[in-house]
C-alpha cells in the first residue's frame, strides 16, 4: 500500500504547509521518536469522519475509525496521519481493505509494540460493516480500553 518510508528523524509535516495527498500511496507517514520508550502505554487515534469511496458504485462511505497502539521506539506524527487517513477522501476501496490496509500500513512502517484498528461503518444498503484488526495479541499488562464505539442501533 506504500512507496514511502518512515521518517523518524525529519518529519515532512510538522510546522509546515502539507498539500492532501492524492491517493494513500502517495500519502507520507512521519514518524518521531518515542519520548517514553521502553515504557509501555496505549496511545489511540479516533477519526469519526473517515470517508472513502465505494469501489462499485463510486458514493460516499463513512466510518468511525479507531487505532489504538502500544508505541515501540517511535511514534506517529498526529499531522501526517491526519493527511493520510483524509487521502482516502478519493480512494476506492472495499471496507475491509481500508481499515486493514491502514492497520498494516502503520504496523509494518512504525513497528510498535502492539497495533489494532477498528472500523466502524456506517450502512449502506442497510448493513453497518464493522472491521477489526491486530497485529497480534496484546502485550501482558496493557491496558486497554473498550474502544468506546456503540454498536449502531440506527433510530431505535
Amino acid at each position: 500500500m506504500t512507496d514511502s518510508s518512515p521518517t523518524p528523524l525529519a518529519p515532512k509535516h510538522l510546522g509546515q504547509s502539507s498539500e492532501l495527498p492524492a491517493a494513500p500511496e502517495a500519502a507520507i507517514l512521519d514518524y518521531v521518536p518515542n519520548p517514553r520508550a521502553g515504557e509501555l502505554y496505549l496511545v489511540r487515534f479516533a477519526a469519526p469522519e473517515f470517508t472513502s469511496l465505494c469501489p462499485v458504485t463510486g458514493q460516499p462511505d463513512f466510518a468511525h475509525l479507531v487505532i489504538d497502539y502500544a508505541p515501540g521506539e517511535t511514534i506517529v506524527e498526529s499531522k501526517s496521519l491526519k493527511l493520510f487517513l483524509s487521502s482516502f477522501r478519493n480512494h476506492a476501496g472495499f471496507h475491509e481493505d481500508c481499515t486493514v490496509g491502514i492497520g498494516r500500513r502503520l504496523f509494518d512502517e512504525m513497528q510498535p509494540r502492539w497495533l489494532r484498528i477498528g472500523g466502524y461503518w456506517y450502512p449502506r444498503g442497510g448493513i453497518p460493516i464493522d472491521v477489526f484488526w491486530q497485529s497480534s495479541a496484546p502485550p501482558a499488562d496493557l491496558w486497554l480500553p473498550d474502544q468506546g464505539v456503540a454498536p449502531y442501533r440506527g433510530r431505535g
